[in-house]
């Protein structure tokens, strides 16, 4: 097994391991994903997948259509379950983001492209952060931590 396989994996694992009581929370109420972030993510998530694919990302694939799975999932859950509180700046920041990410569909530049989608999950973070600081109870710590560990640990998959 190389070293891809096993990033691949243990990013899969990561990733179903984080979700699972943050998915459990939004059932029990506890937590309030923002619509703005978990859309982000979703499409940024699901180009990087659909790109891996169509450049035979090999075992990258297992862990970006899990997370793409999972993505879109908790989007799904946001629109009923997620926060209100959605401000002006959020707005901007997701307007933002979306230009960003028809920007980034249209390089052809590799480099450019992973620092760009690197900027648009950080901004895509600002609405989820900001919310977070306000009403912290509304995440689930071990999850909030564990995302950015598998998007860590698949970005090392990819390489």
């Amino acid at each position: 097994m190389d070293y891809k396989t096993i990033f691949s994996v243990i990013g899969v694992v990561i990733g179903l391991l984080v979700s699972y009581p943050y998915i459990r929370d939004i059932f029990l109420l506890k937590t309030k994903p923002h619509i703005y972030t978990w859309l982000i993510w979703t499409i940024t998530t699901a180009t990087a997948t659909f790109a891996a694919y169509h450049g035979n990302g090999g075992w990258a694939l297992l862990n970006l259509v899990a997370m793409t799975s999972i993505t879109s999932f908790i989007f799904l859950l946001s629109i009923k379950y997620g926060t209100k509180n959605i401000t002006l700046w959020d707005t901007v920041i997701l307007i933002a983001t979306l230009f960003a990410i028809f920007i980034w569909w249209q390089l052809k530049q590799p480099l450019i492209s992973v620092l760009m989608v690197t900027a648009i999950d950080v901004l895509g973070y600002v609405p989820s952060f900001r919310k977070s600081w306000q009403e912290p109870w509304s995440e689930t710590l071990i999850s909030w931590l564990g995302f950015y560990n598998s998007k860590f640990v698949c970005n090392f998959s990819i390489k």
